[in-house]
């Protein structure tokens, strides 16, 4: 079970309108949501519950529509995908509700935004929890061409790539823009180098599903970070870790530890 829809706002940055929403209450601490490649705020993080189970544990909930995603603006160009720019839109949300700082929570694509908003705006970022995303921040999580190439075929038959079949059938549900969805998935998929990854001083939490085949060792990551733990979500794929209790139980303990500090 989930919330029925949170009211979604807009505003506008770098020439283009996003969409957002933000629930809760306004003085409660604040956590900054960002959603994975071909998902969006309502499909990644209100269908799955973690909307509802942040509201319960008292905090306000704030979620992007990354652009080429969701409601926001949707361009064509590959050079509008660089992480950079996604992590300055989710630094521009904050400037927009006036939040100094947030906890700051992504999923996939949604992790690497947030470690670039972790490098380039780092005041903003209290904590840090990555899904879906382990070493593969650092080494690459393979080949993606093969997606963009499904995701501009001209229909799902047309697809024999499992993994493009995969995300070809998620955007066709989620009536995505596919050929924006092409233009992001050949640029976004910008790595974070060790000495990078050294930087990001903030806590950070990283979990993985032990069936995920794209997001590469949560363990690997954070022996890079100065201050991370894991958790592992066991039996659960890249699609089916993102609304796990497994992972929700994890983030309130990390949430309620970095209160306690």
């Amino acid at each position: 079970m989930h919330l029925n829809s949170p009211q979604f706002s807009t505003f506008t940055h770098d020439g283009m309108e996003f969409s957002y929403f933000d629930e809760g209450d306004r003085d409660a601490p604040p956590t900054l949501l960002i959603h994975g490649f071909a998902s969006s705020a309502l499909v990644n993080w209100v269908h799955p519950g973690w909307l509802q189970t942040l509201l319960q544990a008292g905090r306000r909930v704030v979620a992007i529509d990354n652009r080429g995603h969701g409601a926001s603006a949707k361009p064509h160009e590959p050079e509008a995908y660089h992480p950079s720019l996604m992590a300055g839109d989710a630094a521009a949300l904050l400037d927009h509700l006036g939040i100094g700082g947030a906890d700051v929570m992504g999923y996939s694509m949604g992790a690497r935004i947030s470690a670039f908003l972790a490098l380039e705006h780092g005041e903003r970022v209290r904590t840090l929890v990555w899904g879906g995303l382990g070493i593969g921040l650092v080494h690459g999580v393979g080949d993606w061409d093969p997606i963009a190439d499904a995701l501009l075929a001209p229909s799902l038959d047309d697809v024999v790539h499992e993994r493009g079949r995969m995300f070809r059938a998620f955007a066709d549900k989620t009536g995505s823009d596919k050929k924006a969805l092409a233009a992001c998935i050949s640029s976004n998929r910008v790595l974070v180098t060790e000495g990078q990854a050294a930087r990001i001083f903030q806590p950070t939490l990283i979990a993985v599903g032990t069936r995920d085949d794209i997001a590469g060792s949560p363990h690997d990551l954070a022996d890079l970070l100065p201050d991370a733990r894991t958790v592992d979500i066991p039996n659960r794929d890249h699609m089916l870790a993102v609304g796990d209790r497994v992972f929700k139980a994890a983030v309130l303990d990390f949430y309620k530890d970095m209160e306690n500090l």
